[in-house]
């Protein structure tokens, strides 16, 4: 029609084509402004979560747009009984009606009661902030969980009560004898120093299929056979046993033993060993500690030789047998096993079935069963806890799992730490009980009738399955020829089962697993593959990970697969397992020779690259495993890359590391006889892997671990749950009860943490403020654990200069932890508590810098980097002083360090951002950039692919030397996302943000992105030699302030206009380096002249 008008008529045609542009920009613009929908919903930080115990669960949700500064005003949230009320718009439950507030997180449901077994719908709809209303959510839901005693509808605890029984190798050690040299009363005191022994014994010519040598010692011993050196033990508590079949040759064997008694003065000293050899013909032959040993208390060239003559040694003295004073029973490690438990249960379903969920506790891990398939995909499951304070259970919905007539439930039971897999070694460990389980199935009905199946005296139990032993330390053997088909189906003949009985135990209150269970997250497909003995298969993984292989293998009927695992190798390709320790790392298969078999284990773990295969029929290929990377299947939270590899190979380094230590807990390491949960590692260090993983929930159910292991007294232990009681009264480590709540408050928005657990908290408080001593705190266990020794073969500094001393750590870290106090009760309106907490951190300080600092020098105590960093990260430095500290710790980086640290675990939590916040970002890039001893880079140059446990993790002792160890990250994964990066939170939970990243010489661009509870926050700058470009994220209800490298406002451009006049920013101010502007949320690019 326009284009039929001619003159006039082009004029008004314009003038109608500019009017419908217009529109289309306003309709446009109004389109971009509006805010999306909320998505992501989540209930107690978990997307759609089932059978929860919270009766006033939080919310949170997520909001974008593709315009500037978008912010909510208003929300409102309906909950509903059905999924047909809730689109209905119909709020049975709670609707909340208009709420006006910009909160989008922790926010807390305020309808009617919830009931055990519920399921709950709900939605929620925000205002902006000019008050238009936006579109529903998407429905999402949650279901409670078990509420009351009363609704486990007489679920008993039902198990088999049958125990572990000594092994023929126990029952041989109890005979044999503790011997040491032949001079005085050695049990009752003997000389400091080595002893060595010797003893011979003859093989027959004979194939020997397996043959072991099981050694304690009163204080260490390195073990030598026919010349070749075997491995070494070093604590009397346990038995440890050494594989030393390869070592033997037919006819005469030569065992030699070096054994030293360690302290400062004489003390007791004493060995027992028994080899133990299965000859192909079945026979077992024994060769035991006894009067038979030769030994010396000097040491001799060739001492360990075959060849070498001992006739002129003295015969061992005999102390008595397995047992005797002053050593406890030496029990082998291995006899902590037991077969896997297998219970079941049929039952019927009626018809018609409207919904059937599960609730049930399998301690200590198990795996439930439903009509021949599993229920659910959690593995190592439930989470470990404080087992005689809290014990978890997980819920499944069921409904689509189960048929009408005839259903059968299977439960496999394995031993987890709940029949503990060490009693004694390498320390006293807790244990609680023996497998068992607790279950309710409950039915519900469209007719509106509950029938509930619950473990009782109807089930039925075996420990004649497939799983022979399992135990997370030493591995699982699983015999394919004694599976048992059907069992988890109806109409199994379960006749030769025995009845389950209800079993008594010390057991803490049942509680709902509000966390991310574990999973098969990811898989690891072998790089290589070596042949480095007959027989003797090694496979490279090419990434040190956590978890198991699944194999695939195809053989004759009782053929033995052995798995064994390691993280490094030696130099002839074998296994290097010295630094495994006691733990057997050891999986058996034993075929049933049915065609290809697929198998991997249940109820253990490993950390490893590398792993051994032997007894594989033929040779293996490299696709016959592949790895299953098993940790608690929490969110990826972040990524940060530059410009450096080697910092990026340190960042993958840090993730592996950290996610490979999740296990219901933040663990030490995955793979020797330890994988505790030490508190010291993570205080601090925490921060940073909120970073890397959305680690809320748990790090919320690891405070509540430390509150559950306190004691009446306030004692925290340093390991929680206390499966180590370490109850020492240090500060450090228990600092962690302290810091993390905060931490959480920070990160996430969350103070329930510290409400929860703020009892607890100052009951510690204030039993550690027992032992102040003028203002000091002289409580300290650990020290600056790690700092890296002068010799690289040691594990700890034997040099007094790069210690630092106890008090002065415990008097900093506790005058921190009253700072932390003292901010969590105003936050709580605790005001008595509050100024009662500041007035005792003031008198504190006041006295640390009165016993501690040096004015003459200019530095506290001895002057260590820890002694500078941790003054200047507390805020305890007096003004005046504050200047030479911080010059003599950079001073000692740079000259005496020549640009490498010299922290331990303690300093390093804190050394980069003080570096940082002191004006010397460039000391803290020389120290990430670093590829030296010591150094995060040197790892990497030595082909790591984690964090070791020590800065000289290729040459130190293996007594304590994990290749997968996360405390030395100390707070370098902060400093890159909250200082290079330029991320970190101005306002709990990130609801504001401060964004000021700094640009090291050297470094040409960096990027991240963080996943906060409120949405994704992003920044990469890009740096040449006239230009800087920005690009920064911000999330929508959202807002940050902004510090760009200009002294001059005038020369930072925004896409393509003016910083000072961009929509969404508001210029505030100029320091003379920096501007700084507020920006509401969006995106934004920046170009910056230089």
């Amino acid at each position: 029609m326009f284009f039929s008008q001619k003159n006039g008529g082009e004029s008004n045609m314009s003038k109608q084509l500019l009017l419908l542009c217009l529109f289309s920009l306003m309709i446009m613009g109004s389109i971009q402004a509006e805010l999306s929908a909320p998505f992501a919903l989540k209930c107690e930080y978990r997307v759609n979560p089932e059978g929860i115990d919270t009766f006033a669960p939080r919310f949170s949700w997520k909001l974008d747009s593709q315009d500037r500064a978008q912010a909510q005003s208003a929300w409102r949230i309906l909950v509903a009984s059905s999924e047909e009320k809730l689109a209905n718009n119909e709020g049975d439950l709670w609707d909340s009606g208009i709420v006006r507030s910009d909160n989008a997180i922790q926010v807390m449901y305020g309808g009617v009661p919830l009931q055990s077994f519920q399921k709950c719908w709900w939605k929620v709809c925000v205002q902006d902030q000019d008050g238009k209303e936006g579109e529903w959510s998407e429905s999402a839901f949650w279901s409670m969980g078990v509420l009351g005693e009363q609704d486990w509808a007489g679920a008993k605890w039902m198990g088999m009560p049958k125990g572990e029984e000594e092994s023929a190798e126990q029952l041989a050690l109890n005979d044999s004898f503790w011997i040491w040299h032949s001079e005085g009363s050695p049990q009752i005191e003997a000389p400091i120093g080595s002893c060595f022994f010797r003893a011979h014994f003859t093989l027959p010519n004979e194939k020997i299929n397996q043959a072991a040598l099981m050694l304690s010692v009163d204080n260490s011993a390195v073990i030598f056979v026919n010349g070749e050196k075997i491995g070494k033990w070093t604590t009397y508590h346990s038995a440890g046993t050494f594989p030393i079949q390869n070592a033997l040759v037919p006819g005469i064997n030569t065992l030699c033993i070096e054994a030293e008694n360690a302290g400062g003065n004489p003390n007791p000293a004493g060995m027992i060993a028994l080899i133990q050899i299965e000859t192909a013909s079945g026979t077992i032959l024994n060769r035991s500690t006894d009067a038979s040993w030769k030994s010396s208390y000097n040491r001799e060239p060739g001492w360990e030789k075959s060849s070498f003559d001992d006739s002129h040694w003295k015969t061992a003295q005999v102390l008595g047998k397995n047992g005797c004073e002053p050593w406890p029973i030496a029990l082998i490690a291995e006899d902590r096993t037991l077969p896997a438990r297998m219970m079941r249960r049929e039952f019927e379903v009626e018809s018609p079935l409207k919904r059937a969920v599960v609730s049930f506790s399998g301690l200590g891990l198990s795996e439930l069963y439903l009509n021949g398939e599993k229920v659910g995909d959690h593995v190592l499951s439930p989470g470990l806890t404080q087992y005689n304070k809290r014990i978890f259970y997980v819920t499944h919905d069921v409904t689509g799992d189960l048929r009408e007539g005839k259903n059968a439930l299977g439960l496999w039971l394995g031993n987890g730490r709940y029949f503990a897999p060490r009693i004694s070694d390498p320390t006293k460990t807790e244990t609680f009980g023996l497998p068992e389980a607790r279950l309710v199935l409950r039915l519900e009905y469209e007719n509106g009738s509950v029938a509930t199946v619950v473990t009782d005296a109807n089930w039925r139990v075996t420990d004649q399955g497939p799983i022979r032993k399992n135990n997370e330390y030493d591995g699982e053997t699983y015999d394919a020829r004694m599976e048992l088909p059907g069992w988890d189906m109806p109409g199994f003949d379960d006749s030769s089962w025995q009845q389950a009985q209800e079993l008594e135990g010390e057991r803490g209150a049942l509680s709902a697993q509000m966390m991310e269970p574990i999973r098969v997250v990811r898989y690891v497909y072998p790089k290589a593959i070596a042949n480095p003995a007959p027989g003797k298969y090694i496979y490279d993984m090419g990434q040190n990970m956590v978890g198991w292989v699944r194999m695939k293998v195809e053989g004759p009927q009782g053929a033995v697969v052995k798995q064994r695992f390691a993280e490094v190798v030696k130099d002839d390709g074998t296994l290097y397992l010295d630094n495994i320790r006691g733990a057997k790392v050891t999986n058996e298969y034993y075929l049933k020779g049915k065609g290809e078999e697929v198998w991997e284990p249940r109820f253990t773990y490993f950390g490893f690259r590398y792993v051994e295969i032997t007894g594989y029929p033929g040779v293996p290929a490299l696709d016959d495993i592949v790895g299953c990377v098993v940790h608690d299947d929490m969110e990826t939270a972040g990524h940060f890359r530059c410009s450096n590899d080697l910092v990026n190979r340190i960042v993958s380094n840090i993730s592996w590391g950290v996610r490979g230590n999740y296990r219901s807990f933040p663990t030490d390491c995955p793979q020797r006889d330890e994988r505790q949960a030490w508190l010291g590692d993570r205080s601090a260090e925490s921060q940073g892997e909120t970073y890397l993983f959305d680690v809320a929930a748990l790090y919320a159910k690891w405070v509540c671990d430390m509150e559950d292991a306190q004691r009446e007294t306030g004692s925290v232990s340093d390991v929680s749950p206390a499966y180590w009681p370490l109850y020492n009264d240090g500060v450090t480590w228990p600092s962690s009860f302290i810091i993390i709540p905060g931490m959480l408050y920070r990160q996430y928005g969350d103070a329930s943490v510290m409400a929860r657990h703020y009892d607890g908290m100052k009951k510690w408080i204030t039993h550690m403020s027992g032992y102040i001593k003028d203002g000091i705190m002289p409580r300290d266990t650990y020290g600056d654990w790690c700092v890296p020794p002068e010799e690289q073969h040691l594990i700890h500094s034997q040099d007094p200069a790069r210690k630092t001393s106890g008090d002065f750590i415990g008097t900093a870290y506790f005058i921190h932890d009253l700072r932390c106090m003292e901010q969590y009760a105003s936050l709580l309106g605790k005001e008595q508590d509050c100024t009662q907490f500041k007035a005792q951190a003031d008198r504190m300080t006041e006295a640390f810098n009165r016993t501690f600092y040096s004015s003459d020098q200019g530095f506290y105590v001895n002057g260590t980097e820890t002694s500078c960093v941790l003054p200047l990260a507390f805020g305890l430095v007096p003004e005046a002083a504050r200047s030479s500290l911080f010059s003599h710790l950079v001073t000692s980086i740079m000259d005496k360090g020549q640009g490498h640290l010299s922290t331990g675990l303690i300093g390093g939590q804190w050394l980069m951002r003080a570096l940082t916040q002191g004006g010397r970002p460039d000391v803290a890039w020389t120290l990430a950039s670093q590829s030296s001893y010591p150094s995060w880079g040197y790892m990497v140059k030595k082909d790591a692919t984690t964090i070791w446990e020590l800065w000289n993790g290729d040459t130190a002792d293996p007594a304590m030397n994990s290749h997968n160890h996360v405390m030395l990250v100390g707070d370098l994964n902060i400093w890159l996302y909250e200082n290079v990066a330029g991320i970190r939170a101005a306002a709990p939970g990130f609801k504001k943000i401060i964004m000021d990243p700094v640009m090291p010489e050297g470094l040409t661009f960096a990027e991240a992105s963080y996943n906060s509870i409120y949405g994704q926050i992003f920044s990469r700058w890009d740096k040449t030699d006239n230009e800087i470009r920005w690009r920064v994220g911000i999330p929508a209800n959202t807002s940050a302030k902004l510090l760009l490298p200009a002294g001059d406002p005038s020369v930072i451009i925004e896409s393509g206009t003016p910083a000072k006049v961009a929509k969404g920013l508001h210029f505030l101010e100029t320091d003379g380096q920096k501007c700084t502007f507020d920006a509401g949320s969006g995106w934004y690019e920046f170009a910056i002249s230089q």
